[in-house]
């Protein structure tokens, strides 16, 4: 089903003419030799706002000011109790504010606000209230093993970070991103997507409302080109993260790697989705859907590879394509659309030259496989799905990050997880049987950082998230924050005054 989209006014949402970074507390003045990029509205493809690149000399004074703001020790030397009283005041923010904030992550990256407002804005909050819960319990180490000593293990913030997120999910990753890494007392440098610069201009300050002081955590806009490559040379920078592409990350890496500079990534995936005949049809089901279709299938951890076994395929097929074609498509910000557009023009269109690809292949289309111009000129893409029995399909190996799904069929166990394992990507994969051999042979076998048995997604967010393979490096999670954030230090002390080696006596 599908709506027609209404024009931005209709939101109700107040948007500034320029969008500028944040530096040490302060917009980046507007700068009139500056580039500007366009900011669309992707359920309409109107602009809405220009976005003001940061170049390199901006880049520099952003650094300067988490560096200096982070020997200050305003932040980094604070107590825990202050430290957790700006956490959670931050998460408090986010819920006062979260339906603008919805608004305007909704705005720029198409998501369906629904969506953002249910799961990314709460999960945004949460995730500074659970570092305030973390910092007050973790604790350093001791040990009395070697006789007539003490070793006391520490930890301390490593300094200034830089952080890049994507715009699939900007507020939430950002958030998660930052709070892991100034709970700690490090600062940090920012750079969103260009095409999701609104919510997370919006996160900053709403951090220093709550008492985070200015300087901690700055914000630089621009492509990743420009501004990104600034950031990732940077003198003073000591960490790396980054939510995005591989190409993106191998080329941090490379310029990490001139500093020895430690990196993080959360990278891309092509999640297995595999379906036995003794699951319980009705939720494996409405697990696909969700899996595949939800944050309009631009989402890493989508189930986009579905693998069915063949005594149910032909049932799974029939409802799963029926379901599909009666997803509500459409505006983003109207609460009942369940598929929005995609972020944008470009985006859209390698999508679309997927769709002509496949017309050469054995890939049979069952539905969907196009653009949708009756809804005018946004970037909307119909939820699709593919047949295929050749799991070396670029439908199958690349990431396509849409509404698009594959669904291969397959015999017995061992096929299927074969098949869940033939991939570069190793970030997510599920699986529906109420055998409990099946469970733990899944929980065996399959490689991928993040396991989901007969759920679609949820997290604890005191697991380890993150990849195998060319999913990234490292993991989110809280052990996993404090030893990408901080340096460990031991510390060890003789207890009275224990036999000392004598040099230089002469004798």
């Amino acid at each position: 089903m599908a709506s027609p989209v209404p024009h931005i006014e209709a939101a109700k949402l107040t948007l500034p003419e320029v969008i500028t970074g944040h530096t040490a507390g302060h917009a980046v003045p507007i700068n009139i030799s500056a580039t500007r990029l366009p900011v669309h509205f992707p359920g309409t493809g109107e602009i809405i706002a220009s976005l003001q690149e940061d170049d390199a000399d901006q880049v520099k004074k952003a650094v300067a000011a988490a560096r200096d703001r982070f020997q200050s020790g305003e932040w980094s030397q604070c107590s825990v109790d202050e430290k957790q009283r700006v956490l959670r005041g931050a998460a408090q923010a986010i819920r006062n504010h979260a339906h603008d904030l919805a608004l305007q992550e909704s705005v720029c990256a198409g998501l369906p606000f629904a969506h953002l407002a249910a799961r990314q804005i709460p999960r945004a909050a949460d995730n500074f209230d659970f570092f305030a819960d973390y910092i007050g319990q973790i604790a350093g180490e001791t040990f009395d093993q070697l006789h007539h000593y003490r070793t006391v293990v520490t930890r301390q913030p490593v300094g200034v970070a830089a952080i890049y997120t994507p715009w699939n999910a900007c507020l939430a990753l950002s958030s998660m991103q930052i709070a892991s890494c100034i709970a700690f007392g490090n600062s940090c440098v920012l750079k969103p997507s260009e095409f999701a610069p609104l919510a997370v201009l919006q996160l900053v300050r709403l951090l220093e409302s709550a008492g985070l002081p200015s300087g901690v955590v700055n914000l630089v806009n621009g492509r990743g080109s420009v501004t990104g490559a600034a950031l990732a040379t940077a003198e003073g920078v000591d960490r790396i993260s980054l939510t995005g592409r591989g190409n993106t990350a191998r080329e941090i890496m490379s310029a990490a790697a001139a500093r020895l500079t430690p990196v993080h990534f959360e990278l891309e995936g092509k999640s297995a989705n595999i379906i036995f005949d003794d699951a319980d049809f009705d939720r494996a089901i409405d697990g696909a859907l969700v899996s595949a279709f939800g944050n309009s299938g631009q989402i890493c951890i989508a189930g986009s590879r579905i693998l069915v076994q063949a005594s149910i395929a032909e049932r799974f097929i029939e409802a799963f394509v029926a379901r599909t074609e009666n997803l509500h498509i459409g505006d983003p910000l109207d609460s009942k659309t369940e598929v929005g557009p995609m972020a944008f023009a470009q985006h859209q269109q390698q999508i679309l030259q997927y769709f002509a690809r496949a017309e050469n292949t054995d890939a049979t289309l069952l539905t969907g496989g196009r653009a949708m111009p009756e809804l005018g000129k946004g970037y909307f893409v119909a939820p699709t799905v593919f047949k295929v029995s050749d799991n070396s399909s670029p439908l199958c190996q690349e990431e396509i990050f849409g509404p698009v799904v594959t669904i291969q069929i397959f015999d017995d166990d061992e096929e299927a997880w074969t098949i869940a394992n033939d991939s570069r990507f190793g970030l997510i994969a599920y699986c529906w049987t109420e055998s409990l051999h099946r469970a733990q042979t899944f929980q065996q076998r399959v490689n991928a950082g993040t396991l989901w048995l007969n759920t679609p997604i949820a997290r604890d967010l005191r697991a380890p998230f993150g990849g195998f393979k060319e999913s990234g490096i490292g993991r989110d999670g809280p052990r996993h924050a404090a030893d990408f954030f901080t340096e460990e230090k031991a510390t060890i002390a003789a207890i009275g005054k224990p036999a000392t080696r004598r040099m230089g006596l002469g004798e």
